[in-house]
């Protein structure tokens, strides 16, 4: 009888953080610090939050009230001392960061390491322009965001982790190209609408998760915003296969699960689907 094989990893536990974000920023972030204080007494070593967690403003334009510099803001420190405080990796969704386009910021998802210090940032690639059958209808993102130009992955003691966020999700070639740079784990932030998550959120993660071989967290914004948006939840810990490790369909609230990279790993060589990989860029 064949023995299964499994290469030995260290253990990681990853948390999922799901927000449902208002116009106040102070509320917002106090809400963010008490799930993350959340996440981290529950065992989670890296903690991911969703996309515009810190600020989800009635116009596309009040976030101009709440756009920080490259280094210094209230929502930056706060994440770096929460970071350090429960000695986790934190990744902080996203916020407007000032770019030289003085109308246009980054919308920039921050990578803290667990002595509070950063350790990376990605800047959102693909921006949301799009119309949608919902209350929303029309949106233009580019509008009042700057987009980013290049993929980020970063090193963990658990191997290497890529990232997105939302929109890019719909874009294969992104994580194709982070995959073959080594990761074995995708992380991102989203809020997605209600309408196109309901059609297309789950089986898009799943897939990018089975194609490339790589766990998929996801951490989204759920429910309806007092600017009249409605985002979908379910935020979601996805396997290298494609299985649904831990979800929260909707609300406020922390999914956990641990990774096991040795089954991964195995899976790689006796599936090498990355290395049979023929058309890229």
């Amino acid at each position: 009888m064949k023995m299964m094989r499994k290469i030995m990893t260290s253990p990681l536990i990853i948390a999922s953080v799901q927000m449902t974000s208002c116009a106040n920023f102070q509320s917002n972030i106090d809400t963010a610090l008490s799930l993350i204080d959340d996440a981290a007494l529950a065992g989670a070593n890296i903690i991911v939050l969703p996309e515009y967690f810190a600020f989800m403003g009635i116009k596309e334009t009040d976030k101009f009230d709440h756009m920080e510099t490259a280094h210094t803001g209230i929502m930056q420190k706060a994440m770096s001392e929460s970071a350090k405080k429960n000695n986790v990796w934190l990744v902080a969704g996203t916020h407007p960061i000032e770019s030289e386009d003085k109308l246009r910021p980054f919308g920039r998802c921050y990578v803290f390491q667990p002595d509070g210090t950063v350790n990376c940032w990605y800047d959102k690639i693909h921006l949301f322009d799009v119309e949608v059958e919902d209350n929303t209808k029309s949106y233009c993102e580019s509008k009042y965001s700057k987009a980013g130009e290049s993929p980020v992955t970063f090193d963990t003691p658990w191997g290497k982790i890529g990232l997105a966020v939302c929109y890019d999700l719909r874009f294969p070639e992104l994580f194709r190209k982070m995959a073959l740079d080594g990761c074995e784990i995708f992380i991102m932030p989203a809020a997605f609408t209600h309408t196109t998550g309901r059609a297309h959120w789950e089986v898009l993660i799943r897939a990018r998760a089975i194609e490339n071989q790589c766990y998929f967290v996801a951490s989204a914004q759920s429910g309806k915003h007092e600017n009249g948006r409605e985002t979908w939840g379910q935020s979601m810990i996805v396997s290298h296969t494609g299985e649904i490790l831990a979800e929260l369909k909707e609300g406020s609230g922390v999914v956990l699960h641990s990774i096991d990279r040795g089954m991964q790993k195995q899976s790689r060589i006796d599936f090498p689907v990355l290395t049979h990989t023929k058309i890229v860029n």
